[in-house]
């Protein structure tokens, strides 16, 4: 039997992915956007638009539905509060809500920052109960609940949770680690002094790995049928490699073959101006280890050092 996934948020980082991911699996992967779709490739759908949503899936009759789209950078969310709300939370009701009408597996991407961050209390298991530090967390965490209200008692409402991402981008501006590479030739200029968080712990997870997973979660709960009512809901996956933003940066200086003298760390917590962020978010992956998926990840100094062979000195 042939299977549909339904991805949103298609255009983006993780969504471009995670369309290749399941048509290399030999489903057939559609994926919808909006500012940057590109019909027919790319179907544009407005999730403001209940009727635009629902006659989608009425048209293109996915099994599955991997919810990607949001707004997932803090510092634009704190200056659009409304529009992220909107995009975080109503958008992932109303997909939600015509999910569950039409029998519809839905993965919701969520993030790490649905916690705390407090030092001492990583790594964080999936039961663990959230506390986001900024308007980011806040709204990601009200999208799972959102989502896992609507799906209910019916075993269709999956919530991934991840960290960071880095992979392949449009531009470097597209992910918070790739953006880093900006940095370290911003460090060459004259009199550079760039500060850079060497505070906040990251765990850099390639979008490879994460559409990976997305695919063997897919599969895993479409075959359970109606046994997935009993199955874990919200599941967890990350690197396990801990970096600073810092540390990031020296990674990518050897890489480059290129000096950092220019780049200043700092270990004071969030920069001024910006958002508030955690200081250790470390996700654990026991509850997909016990599904039997594999957690494994690309190497981050390996991607990159293949990933920027054409740069380096």
């Amino acid at each position: 039997m042939s299977k549909t996934v339904f991805v949103t948020g298609a255009t983006g980082l993780l969504g471009r992915q995670v369309v290749r991911a399941f048509d290399r699996a030999g489903w057939t992967a559609v994926g919808s956007g909006f500012s940057r779709a590109k019909p027919p490739l790319v179907l544009k759908v407005d999730l403001e638009d209940q009727s635009a949503i629902e006659g989608t899936l009425d048209e293109t009759k996915p099994q599955v539905i991997v919810h990607c789209a949001a707004n997932r950078f803090p510092d634009k969310c704190d200056a659009d509060p409304d529009g992220t709300r909107a995009l975080n939370i109503a958008a992932a009701r109303r997909v939600a809500q015509a999910a569950r009408s039409r029998s519809i597996l839905l993965i919701y991407i969520s993030t790490d920052y649905v916690f705390s961050g407090a030092p001492g209390e990583a790594p964080y298991e999936a039961e663990v109960t959230p506390n986001p530090p900024n308007l980011y967390g806040q709204t990601k965490l009200a999208g799972e609940k959102a989502i896992l209200e609507e799906c209910g008692d019916s075993g269709l409402g999956i919530v991934l949770r991840v960290p960071v991402l880095y992979g392949h981008t449009e531009t470097n501006a597209e992910s918070a680690v790739n953006v880093l590479v900006d940095a370290v030739w911003k460090a060459q200029e004259k009199d550079a002094q760039v500060s850079m968080d060497d505070w906040s712990l990251r765990y850099p997870t390639n979008t490879e790995d994460v559409a990976r997973v997305l695919v063997d979660i897919a599969t895993k709960y479409l075959v359970a049928d109606e046994a997935r009512v009993a199955m874990p809901k919200i599941l967890q996956f990350s690197s396990e490699q801990r970096f600073t933003k810092f540390q990031m940066c020296q990674t990518f200086s050897e890489i480059l073959g290129l000096p950092l003298t220019g780049m200043v760390g700092q270990s004071s917590g969030s920069l001024s101006g910006a958002a508030a962020r955690p200081y250790d978010t470390h996700l654990s992956t026991k509850v997909l280890k016990g599904l039997g998926i594999d957690v494994r990840n690309m190497k981050f100094e390996d991607w990159w050092k293949r990933e920027m062979k054409a740069f380096k000195r």
